[in-house]
This record gives C-alpha cells, sequence and structure tokens, in this order.
C-alpha cells in the first residue's frame, strides 16, 4: 500500500524538488547580479524532469564529483550538478556587460516568478491529488 502511495505522488514529489532547486539557482543570479564576471546560470527543467523520473538521477556520480575519504565527511556536488542531479547550464547572454556579468536582471526577475507559480501549481495539483485519495480511503 505504502509503495503505491509512493509511487502515485512520485511525480510531484520530483517535479517540487526540481522546482524548489531551480529556485535556489535563479536567486543565486539575483544575488550575483554585481558580481564582476559571473555567469548566470539556470535549469533545463524539462530535461531535467525526465531524467529523475526515468531513475537516471540514480545513476553513478559524474567525473569531478567528490569522493570520501571517510564515512564521517559530508556529502557533496560536483560543480555544474544540483543535489539531484540536474545538470546546470549557462544562460545565453542577451547583451554584454563591461564587467562580464551575464546576469540580466529583468530575465532572472521573470524567471524567478515564472518558477515560482510554476511550484505553487504543484503543490496544488498534489494536494488536491492527497484530497482524492484520502476520499478514496475513506469512502466518502
Amino acid at each position: 500500500m505504502i509503495g503505491k502511495l509512493d509511487e502515485a505522488l512520485r511525480f510531484h514529489q520530483t517535479a517540487l524538488r526540481l522546482r524548489a532547486e531551480r529556485q535556489q539557482v535563479l536567486a543565486s543570479n539575483i544575488a550575483n547580479a554585481d558580481t564582476p564576471n559571473y555567469k548566470a546560470r539556470d535549469v533545463d527543467f524539462g530535461t531535467a524532469l525526465k531524467q529523475a523520473m526515468g531513475g537516471a538521477a540514480a545513476a553513478p556520480s559524474p567525473a569531478g564529483a567528490l569522493t570520501k575519504t571517510s564515512p564521517a565527511h559530508l556529502g557533496g556536488t560536483a560543480a555544474g550538478v544540483t543535489a539531484s542531479g540536474a545538470t546546470l547550464l549557462y544562460r545565453t547572454n542577451q547583451q554584454g556587460n563591461v564587467d562580464g556579468n551575464t546576469v540580466d536582471m529583468d530575465a532572472e526577475r521573470n524567471q524567478f516568478a515564472d518558477n515560482a507559480l510554476r511550484y505553487e501549481a504543484g503543490i496544488t495539483f498534489a494536494s488536491g491529488q492527497l484530497k482524492s485519495l484520502l476520499t478514496a480511503i475513506q469512502g466518502q
């Protein structure tokens, strides 16, 4: 029974986790808008979701991943990879800056708001699915 519940909610769990990670990446871009030579990053959400749902995220760690020499060490991720294994891509530069920074605040704010809205929609869908399951369990 628990396995069926997990499988029923797996998509929403994975999508929300990836949305949260993308939100962190976008927030990092906004925070570094004035940092010289900072290159804006983003996650291709569709590709990352397909990879995570296909089980490819559970594959061995990519080349360059941190290795532990002691079980007491904290886990880490390779540069350019999120905690779930999604690849961080560089955002294409629309207009160059003198200081080498590629953050376009208008685009970043737009992406941040869009991702936040989609995150809220994901929570609403997951909540609706949980309510449906609860109604079915209670037999109402």
